[in-house]
C-alpha cells in the first residue's frame, strides 16, 4: 500500500543519511523503523501490553468520589470517567 507522509526536514535528513550509511533505502529505513515500533507493543509472551491509560492510578481524593458515585448522573449511571477509560483502555 502507498502512503504519503509529512517529514520534518531535519528528521528526513537524518534518516536520509542513516540509510546512505547502512547501504540501504530511505524506504527499509522508515519500514524497519515501524516494525520496531509494533514489534515493541507486545510482551514477550506474546500478548499486548496494557495501554498507558489502563497502567494510571488515580489521586486518592479522586477515586474516592469515583468510588462513591458522587460522579455520576443518576444512581444507575455510568460517570464519565468510565466511558472515557473504556475508550481508552480500548486503544
Amino acid at each position: 500500500m502507498k502512503t504519503t507522509i509529512d517529514i520534518p526536514d531535519p528528521l528526513y535528513k537524518r534518516a536520509k543519511i542513516h540509510a546512505v550509511e547502512q547501504g540501504t533505502s530511505l524506504k527499509q529505513i522508515v519500514l524497519t523503523s515501524l516494525e520496531k515500533e509494533l514489534t515493541k507493543l507486545k510482551t514477550p509472551t506474546g500478548h499486548p501490553q496494557k495501554s498507558y491509560w489502563a497502567n494510571r492510578e488515580l489521586l486518592p481524593e479522586y477515586k474516592e468520589l469515583v468510588d462513591s458515585g458522587a460522579l455520576r448522573p443518576g444512581p444507575n449511571d455510568r460517570d464519565a470517567t468510565e466511558l472515557i477509560s473504556d475508550d481508552r483502555d480500548g486503544r
